[in-house]
């Protein structure tokens, strides 16, 4: 608790040792577990390019899968910067892979429960072609790791499993070991796979087991991604990768999920949009509603029934960032009980002291609001 009130972080992540795969992999499929090399434009002589606090510093080897870069399109520069930023906030210490970490760094900033999401394992299921096979087995090994390492504190470490959609036929089944593995929520990256969005009827077994088992579901997008991703057919930098992947991917995934029907199949059903902030949100819903649903209700029918900002207000949530300016007037036009609040930590693009800034916003929303978003909300959404 910080300052009176109770902070639930709903966008947490970890960052997973580069053994996991290796430890955790059925032995038959550990040949493809990923490995840290020098990738990039110069990756020997950049090894020694990165400034940190102290002066310089090695640049990080990054992960590769049989010979590929998991990173698409991560440029020398761009991982000097992530690297230089990175050990700026956290100096470089690999005691983010541990619990303990996780636990100090929460009673540093008041946070009660975090709700924990993949680093890398989000990456390797951004990877294309993708055997299958492999990508369950990423998957299932990050799944189990993450059960061991909340097992520290698991009142206040809450794993959200990880599910792939490369493999639509096992998807129902991790979800199925996810929940025995004690998980309220899975994460899914909103990027097209094999052509199929996230509305594609190969998918239904899923939502359908989601909403039997009340097992919310987290759209995550990442950037570098080598599945399509907004953006990726006109820029190479990490500054518009970036920029692009994050809002365009939820602004598209949410519209697959209605136009497939799955909202209108699957009330009880809960998502979340996370780290795109919650900008976007007022100008998609209105652009759905009264420029596309109000035109062109009768193509949509019978899988969308409703204006799409209904189903967004009933079953959908969004994360927002604490500075988004816009926040006073952006709360009322998506409903104060669809926002949630999340840290992103410890990844460097989000500044420190998070809940600090968020506890801020008291000057301009409701306390009843403010409570609503530390805590009330991702607790409904978690199922807590």
């Amino acid at each position: 608790m910080r300052d009176g009130h109770r902070i639930l972080d709903a966008d947490r992540h970890v960052i997973e040792p580069i053994d996991l795969w290796t430890t955790y992999m059925e032995p038959e499929l550990r040949s493809h577990a990923p490995r840290l090399a020098y990738v990039g434009e110069g990756a020997l002589a950049d090894r020694v390019a990165c400034r940190g606090p102290d002066g310089w510093l090695p640049l990080p080897p990054q992960p590769v899968v049989d010979g590929r870069p998991v990173y698409r399109r991560m440029g020398a520069r761009a991982a000097r910067e992530l690297a230089a930023a990175a050990s700026r906030r956290h100096g470089g210490s690999g005691a983010l892979e541990r619990p303990e970490t996780q636990l100090a760094d929460m009673d540093r900033e008041g946070v009660d429960v975090a709700f924990l999401y993949p680093t890398l394992g989000l990456a390797l299921q951004g990877m294309a072609p993708l055997d299958p096979r492999v990508a369950t087995a990423y998957a299932r090994a990050y799944n189990t790791w993450l059960r061991d390492f909340c097992a520290r504190d698991p009142e206040r470490l809450r794993g959200v499993g990880l599910v792939s959609p490369h493999a639509p036929a096992q998807m129902a089944l991790e979800l199925e070991r996810a929940a025995a593995l004690g998980f309220r929520a899975v994460v899914l990256r909103p990027n097209p796979v094999e052509g199929r969005t996230l509305g594609d009827a190969a998918y239904e077994p899923f939502w359908a087991e989601c909403e039997r088992r009340s097992i919310a579901v987290a759209v995550h997008e990442g950037a570098h991604a080598h599945l399509p991703a907004a953006g990726a057919d006109r820029f190479s930098s990490r500054f518009a990768l970036h920029a692009c992947s994050h809002p365009m991917e939820q602004m598209m995934a949410l519209l697959a999920l209605l136009e497939g029907g799955v909202l209108e199949r699957h009330p009880g059903l809960r998502i979340a949009f996370l780290e795109a902030g919650c900008g976007w949100l007022p100008y998609w819903l209105f652009r759905l509603d009264e420029i596309e649903y109000r035109n062109l209700a009768g193509e949509v029918a019978p899988h969308v029934r409703q204006a799409p900002s209904a189903y967004f207000r009933r079953q959908c949530f969004v994360g927002l960032e604490p500075d988004e300016p816009y926040l006073p007037e952006v709360v009322p036009r998506i409903g104060a009980d669809n926002l949630l609040f999340g840290t992103d930590y410890p990844h460097p693009d989000h500044g420190p002291d998070l809940v600090g800034r968020a506890l801020a916003l008291r000057g301009e929303l409701p306390d009843e609001v403010l409570r609503k978003i530390l805590w009330d909300n991702p607790a409904r959404f978690y199922g807590l």
